[in-house]
């Protein structure tokens, strides 16, 4: 799924060499990616795994001090992880068929979330953490928002920033993000990216978007010009200069903007919302008929089920490097091993008829591939091309229910242990029971 030759190309375009040791470029990144595969993310475990595959092929294996590999992990360019991510997703929706695109275009999914990592000086100086929790009670915590294929699922492009600070919003990220889609495109978002800068930037970039309305938008379907039941074209001004706005941009800016709105009607009782506006630059109503406007929508949900294979099934949500670059690294790394495990259900929806990718369970096709993985090293197959076909044979198997407008209450069932809160940092919790014992 990963070609040797495009990972020495990706180390090559970063101007960067490894030196002639064990821990070459393509071993580290191998390495590197089975750390973030397996559920125990230890440095430990990752090198364990990289001895018995030595041991397997006959050859001395290697030490089982982690100091050797976190130095070439240290080495590896962010920059490798990011071009293998972002030619990997390309490259598993060209592979893709074209009745996979809705209208014949590319749809990409826009959504946020953030990730927490370990509480240390180098990372709190970088990420820090919010200002309600007490120093030494909370965890740095970074703000991502990422743009996934809608056909495939890959992550496409993707963007970090600490949680606070000027311009570090989900709005302004996703404004740095604009310029990495192509013409033609069709952005699909939540309301929060409903503002007038993101629709107007996007529309110069011949982007098209399709956003959920801001719900502080007064919305009146008596004006505008009217395209049928609750679908018409209305003109927006633009509003005052922001402060992040220089004068020679906003200058740029078209005075107006002509949008769509139309008003969705979701069935009492599937949904926690009766009704929803929808606002888009798709004006050719009789293209984009309002019920197609509707369904391309109601898949905007799979930005939020990709997040959760990330942070939950992959372990995203909290991670384990103790400097900043190194933690953009893991974060890379978790989004280069998502798109890799895409691929292959990818390519089990197209051995499958009338399958698509995202009728297939995520987290089968990771328990496929880590069952049937563990053959390969040890050179016991007899037609590598035989197995790997009933690998996808499983994969394709796991089909994801057919639910629409589920509901389920965000709450858990099973109890917590009752341990109390940590309430002071831990230093001076160790020191208080210290001094009980020793009184």
């Amino acid at each position: 799924m990963l070609p040797l030759a495009e990972v020495d190309a990706a180390v090559k375009a970063e101007g960067f060499s490894f030196r002639e040791r064990i821990f070459a470029s393509a071993i580290t990144l191998w390495i590197f990616l089975g750390q973030v595969l397996d559920p125990d993310h230890s440095c430990r475990q990752a090198l364990m795994r990289f001895a018995a595959w030595l041991s397997a092929h006959g050859c001395r294996p290697c030490s089982t001090d982690t100091g050797a590999y976190c130095q070439a992990r240290q080495r590896l360019p962010e920059g490798v992880l990011q071009r293998l991510t972002r030619s990997r997703g390309r490259a598993a929706e060209e592979q893709s068929p074209r009745d996979w695109h809705w209208f014949g275009r590319c749809v990409r999914t826009a959504d946020g979330t953030t990730v927490s990592m370990p509480d240390t000086a180098a990372n709190q100086k970088a990420y820090p953490q919010p200002r309600t929790q007490k120093p030494g009670l909370g965890f740095p915590i970074m703000r991502v928002v990422v743009i996934f294929s809608l056909s495939v699922g890959t992550v496409l492009e993707a963007a970090f920033n600490p949680y606070l600070g000027k311009e570090t919003g989900e709005t302004g990220m996703l404004r740095t993000l604009l310029h990495s889609l192509q013409r033609g495109d069709v952005l699909l978002g939540d309301r929060y990216f409903a503002n007038y800068w993101i629709i107007a930037l996007a529309k110069r970039l011949g982007i098209d978007v399709v956003f959920r309305q801001h719900q502080l938008r007064k919305v009146d379907f008596r004006r505008g010009r009217r395209l049928g039941m609750d679908d018409h074209l209305i003109t927006w001004t633009k509003p005052q200069r922001p402060r992040w706005m220089s004068p020679e941009i906003y200058a740029t800016v078209p005075t107006t903007l002509t949008v769509r709105e139309v008003r969705l009607r979701i069935p009492k009782g599937k949904n926690r919302t009766r009704e929803i506006v929808v606002v888009s630059t798709l004006l050719d109503g009789g293209r984009y008929a309002k019920g197609e406007l509707e369904a391309l929508y109601r898949l905007r949900w799979q930005a939020e089920l990709h997040l959760r294979s990330l942070k939950t099934t992959l372990q995203m949500d909290i991670l384990r490097c103790k400097a900043p670059d190194m933690v953009r690294k893991e974060v890379w790394a978790h989004f280069l091993i998502y798109n890799l495990i895409r691929m292959t259900m990818v390519q089990a929806a197209q051995s499958q008829p009338k399958r698509r990718p995202w009728q297939i369970s995520f987290k089968g096709a990771l328990q496929a591939l880590c069952a049937f993985g563990g053959f390969w090293p040890v050179g016991r197959l007899t037609d590598p091309d035989a197995y790997y076909t009933h690998m996808l044979c499983a994969i394709a198997e796991h089909r994801v229910g057919h639910r629409p407008d589920r509901v389920e209450p965000r709450a858990k069932k099973r109890r917590p242990k009752p341990l109390p809160l940590l309430t002071e940092p831990r230093v001076q919790a160790r020191a208080r029971l210290r001094s009980g014992q020793e009184s």
